[in-house]
């Protein structure tokens, strides 16, 4: 069987899942771009530039637990632990007689309030039979100390009054503190997870805001923090406005794979509120993201007429359909000095248009079925 070639054919992330093109790769002046790539710690961009991810608090309370419970043994200084993206990472701490701290790692996030906040953790082995607040068949029991807040209202991560840690950052608190257990030999442990200053903290993010209180949220649905500001601008429009490059998405994964595509470029994310868009001539604009909203934007009668119940089945069954293309034209018309890119969930790039057919497309990567503005495809792939 011939051996696959990634820096040939393409690889693709794991904490994203985005198909990277052999493009990218190659644009890459790091000798060791493939192994920071498959680490899941860094994210490569269209532009072959590197970007550190950093760790969630999920992953970070993780390795305090986990290290607090070796550390019942002895000193400790490393751990390592298996994130919700499946990727094992290697994290310092510092541990001993049962006392361990780890300090999130904030990565190249330019403006992650929780970078640097040390997480906390103290074990000591307890009796099989307690399942207060406990998991794993009532082994471990589990304690949310200072620092760490406390649920006021509904439809957050856990039930109101209960400690903020997300069902993904407890499982993977859990499975660390298991393999603590494998490895100091102890049948069952009391461990309670604090932050230092995390109240003072908290007042940073937007826990306030959100009815989370007293303290900081355990999050992580990967267990890696991706290497910007993924929050809404309180004011959009401004945020559109004021660079001279600027992408504007319609949702998560237009917001997420943007970042990727146009990395010289600010991001911000509209949402459905196509109608509050407006660029200014002199900027260099994109509208990126999956096809439903923006097509609909451009002609909300799109499926009249077609047999198809949602844009989305549409596009997947027929993405050579009239429609669409008509669609297009219409976008284009609103915005004519825009680029407009729709995206598939996988980040691959499904249209490419633009103002101006001479601009490159080749650094997206992915499979591109791009007309001209005669109507003829471009045939770039």
């Amino acid at each position: 069987m011939k051996k696959r070639n990634p820096e040939r054919e393409g690889t693709t992330d794991p904490v994203s899942g985005l198909a990277i093109p052999a493009g990218w790769i190659e644009k890459s002046i790091d000798p060791h771009v493939m192994e920071k790539v498959n680490s899941g710690l860094w994210a490569l961009l269209s532009d072959g530039t590197l970007l550190k991810r950093g760790l969630t608090t999920g992953t970070t309370a993780a390795a305090a637990c986990k290290g607090a419970v070796i550390s019942l043994k002895g000193f400790i200084d490393n751990v390592t632990v298996l994130t919700p993206a499946g990727i094992r990472v290697s994290v310092p701490v510092d541990g001993r007689d049962g006392v361990c701290a780890a300090v999130k790692i904030g990565g190249d996030h330019e403006s992650d309030v929780t970078a640097g906040a040390v997480m906390e953790a103290r074990a000591e082995p307890a009796e099989v039979e307690m399942r207060e607040e406990g998991d794993a068949g009532g082994r471990i029991e589990l304690v949310a100390g200072p620092g760490i807040g406390r649920i006021g209202a509904r439809g957050l991560c856990a039930p109101p009054g209960k400690p903020a840690i997300s069902p993904s950052a407890r499982r993977e608190i859990m499975g660390a503190i298991e393999e603590g257990m494998a490895e100091s030999g102890l049948a069952a442990v009391r461990v309670k997870l604090s932050v230092r200053d995390g109240e003072r903290i908290a007042e940073k993010t937007m826990n306030p805001k959100v009815g989370v209180n007293g303290g900081i949220s355990v999050l992580g649905s990967t267990g890696f923090v991706e290497p910007w500001n993924e929050h809404l601008g309180e004011s959009r429009e401004a945020e559109i406005q004021k660079p001279d490059r600027v992408v504007v998405t319609t949702g998560r994964v237009g917001l997420k794979y943007s970042r990727f595509l146009f990395p010289e470029h600010q991001v911000v994310l509209l949402g459905n509120q196509l109608d509050r868009l407006h660029f200014r001539e002199d900027q260099e604009s994109v509208l990126c993201g999956l096809p439903a909203l923006i097509l609909k934007w451009g002609m909300p009668d799109i499926l009249e007429g077609t047999g198809y119940g949602t844009v989305a089945e549409m596009v997947e069954k027929e993405p050579h359909h009239p429609r669409i293309g008509e669609a297009i034209c219409e976008v284009r018309a609103r915005l004519p000095i825009t680029r407009i890119v729709l995206l598939r969930r996988d980040g691959s790039v499904l249209r490419d248009e633009g103002p101006d057919v001479r601009a490159p497309r080749e650094r997206l990567g992915g499979t591109v079925v791009s007309e001209d503005r005669n109507g003829k495809d471009r045939g770039f792939r």
